[in-house]
């Protein structure tokens, strides 16, 4: 698992291709989670310190309007903080035998976005969700990290969880 420290949150992607504004905001969003989870920073001192410039730097200049993105990543942000008691519910709910508190914070942090994305963020199609979150949790998580989010929100969307 990756330490907020190391180079591989920070990593960059090899590709030369643009990213699109929803999957920085994505990006994003995971970091500002990360930070608040690790941290207990309060997400005004977050949204305040979050260096856009460093972040596109960091992605080699590949990143479209990376200004929209942090908007929108703050909007993820700030709905599922705001929901964080019933996604963490779900996620429990459907996490046999893992306890939320042990979870990587990596994945725990991908999979409450995804959730939320999947219950307030209707306009995008869930299995683009999970296919994001798994990508999340491959390039930003352990070896076993986009298996694990990829069983769970799985299990969540065959469930009743995420309102399917």
């Amino acid at each position: 698992m990756s330490d907020p420290g190391s180079a591989s949150p920070l990593a960059t992607e090899s590709s030369s291709r643009p990213l699109g504004k929803r999957r920085a905001a994505r990006e994003i969003a995971l970091r500002m989670l990360y930070q608040r989870d690790l941290g207990r920073s309060n997400l005004p001192q977050i949204f305040a310190s979050f260096d856009l410039g460093e972040f596109v730097a960091d992605s080699g200049g590949r990143r479209r309007n990376p200004q929209a993105a942090l908007e929108f990543a703050k909007i993820l942000v700030q709905g599922t903080v705001d929901h964080l008691a019933e996604i963490d519910g779900s996620i429990e709910g459907q996490a046999e035998n893992w306890r939320l508190e042990r979870m990587p914070v990596v994945d725990r942090n991908v999979l409450r976005l995804a959730v939320y994305e999947m219950r307030y963020q209707k306009e995008t199609p869930k299995l683009v969700v999970v296919d994001e979150a798994i990508e999340l949790a491959k390039k930003y998580g352990s070896d076993q990290s986009g298996r694990f989010v990829n069983g769970l929100l799985d299990g969540l969307m065959k469930g009743k969880a995420t309102d399917a």
